[in-house]
């Protein structure tokens, strides 16, 4: 089974699901207790975004970033804004435990390169964000020109280990995942894979599970987690306001 990975949008301090990068839904104004809940859910990792520093290249959330990693004991992912060196540093002082940088590795290859020597693979992940088979950059507002394989393989040149990928068409939409593109991607760029957007439910997720010998080991899930689109979630629910021993505490 692939690792699920609960998503944290932060956008002025609440906790938000964005639709195709355009505001969306409102889930709570506290994304600290949302993290201790996924915790709570026995999630193994989160995801979280600063949406207001993506358009930005800034951290504008970073004590709420910073609060979500002291209140959980599991590894947070970062994206959101990092596009220099100095950015990167700053958000691994926070205490994440990686972060992901997608227009840094194009328009500043050389500034990913250090960051990659200097913190090495396992922390500094790619963040590859498609609409109509092209990357997007700066926070989703302008067109690379540059296919999501081209930059995959440039990165995997670089050092470059996993990408983060994102069809931004999807994401938030909960019109399923593009099975077919994921599928090449893994295939035709050798590295590992965590998808990201548009996953509706159950049977959505055991098509990405597909692809895990591929080298698709991962999924970021939002929308479908916070409106308990799983079976599951309705266990869990009642574990919370029951205050049933068996789920796991932090």
């Amino acid at each position: 089974m692939i690792l699920v990975i609960p998503a944290i949008e932060l956008h002025a301090g609440r906790c938000v699901q964005r639709v195709q990068g355009i505001d969306g839904f409102s889930y709570s104004d506290d994304p600290v207790e949302m993290a201790r809940l996924w915790r709570k859910e026995n999630a193994r990792s989160l995801h979280v975004t600063d949406l207001d520093g993506a358009p930005t290249g800034t951290l504008p959330n970073a004590d709420a970033i910073r609060r979500i990693v002291e209140a959980v004991d599991i590894p947070v992912e970062l994206g959101g804004g990092l596009r220099t060196f100095e950015e990167v540093e700053r958000a691994l002082s926070l205490g994440v435990y990686r972060v992901v940088v997608g227009t840094m590795v194009i328009e500043e290859p050389e500034a990913a390169q250090k960051a990659l020597a200097t913190f090495g693979a396992s922390k500094i992940v790619l963040g590859v964000d498609a609409m109509d088979g092209m990357v997007m950059m700066q926070g989703w507002q302008e067109s690379s020109g540059l296919t999501a394989l081209s930059v995959a393989l440039n990165a995997k040149a670089m050092g470059f280990r996993r990408m983060l990928y994102t069809e931004v068409r999807l994401d938030g939409t909960l019109r399923g995942v593009n099975i077919k593109i994921l599928r090449e991607l893994a295939v035709n760029s050798g590295m590992r894979i965590t998808s990201s957007g548009g996953l509706r439910g159950l049977e959505d997720l055991l098509a990405v599970c597909e692809l895990e010998s591929s080298g698709v080991d991962s999924v970021v899930i939002g929308r479908a987690l916070y409106e308990n689109r799983f079976s599951c979630q309705g266990l869990w629910r009642e574990c919370e306001a029951g205050d049933y021993p068996y789920t796991a505490r932090v």
